[in-house]
C-alpha cells in the first residue's frame, strides 16, 4: 500500500503515483479524500474548513418537496452505478473524475464501499450522486443533473436513506451555493475528525 503523506495545515495532504481501492479507504478514515488534476495525476486533499450536511437540520427547499410529492422521478438504489460516475465525469468545464478515478470507485462500489442514488424517468437515468460509505459516515464524491432538479431530489433521498440507516455524518467536502440552501455548513478540520471518528465506530450499513 502507498503512505499517505498528510500535511497538517494546508488542504492538499500528498499526492502517490499509485491508487488502490486499499489506499482510498485508508484515506477516507484519515478524513482525506483524492481528485485527479487536468494531467490524471491524483491528489489528496483534506479541506479546513470542510463542509458537511447536519443530518437532523437538514433543510429541503418548498421547490424541491412539490417536485417530490408529485413523483416525478423513480428513485433507485445502487441500479447504475458505473452510469452514474460515468455521468458525473462526463462535464464540459473539466473534472476531477479521471478514468483512474472511475476504475478504482467501480471496485468500490463491487465491494459494497461505494454507492449510488438514482433519478429514473422510465428507462432514462434523470440524475443522481454517489458516494463512499464507512461505518455511520457518508462521503459524497458528485452529482449530475440532466433533468431540472433531478440530483437535489437523489441528495434528499440520500438524506433520508442515511437516516433511516442510522448514519451520523454526511460529508460533502467543500462548500458550494447548491449545497448551502440545503443548510450545509462548514466545520474546522479538527472538529471534522473528532465527529469521523465517532462515526467510523458505528456498525452501520448503506445496504443489506
Amino acid at each position: 500500500m502507498a503512505r499517505l503523506v498528510q500535511v497538517i495545515g494546508g488542504p492538499l495532504v500528498g499526492m502517490e503515483p499509485e491508487i488502490t481501492p486499499e489506499l482510498v479507504l485508508h484515506a477516507y478514515r484519515c478524513g482525506a479524500f483524492p481528485m485527479a488534476d487536468e494531467s490524471g495525476e491524483i491528489h489528496w486533499y483534506s479541506p479546513d474548513p470542510r463542509c458537511i450536511f447536519p443530518l437532523d437540520r437538514f433543510h429541503v427547499p418548498r421547490s424541491v418537496r412539490q417536485l417530490i410529492r408529485r413523483e416525478v422521478f423513480e428513485l433507485r438504489l445502487d441500479t447504475a452505478f458505473d452510469e452514474v460516475i460515468a455521468a458525473c465525469a462526463d462535464r464540459p468545464e473539466g473534472t476531477w473524475i479521471s478514468d483512474e478515478i472511475i476504475a478504482i470507485y467501480r471496485q468500490l462500489h463491487r465491494r459494497r464501499f461505494a454507492h449510488s442514488v438514482e433519478c429514473w424517468q422510465g428507462d432514462t437515468l434523470a440524475g443522481g450522486l454517489y458516494g463512499v460509505a464507512l461505518g455511520g459516515a457518508f462521503f459524497g464524491e458528485s452529482m449530475f443533473t440532466r433533468v431540472t432538479n433531478a440530483s437535489k431530489v437523489a441528495l434528499v433521498r440520500l438524506v433520508e436513506h442515511l437516516r433511516q440507516r442510522g448514519f451520523v455524518l454526511l460529508d460533502t467536502q467543500w462548500s458550494t451555493p447548491h449545497l448551502r440552501i440545503f443548510g450545509a455548513v462548514e466545520i474546522p478540520r479538527r472538529e471534522y475528525l473528532r465527529r469521523l471518528r465517532e462515526a467510523l465506530a458505528l456498525p452501520c450499513r448503506f445496504s443489506d
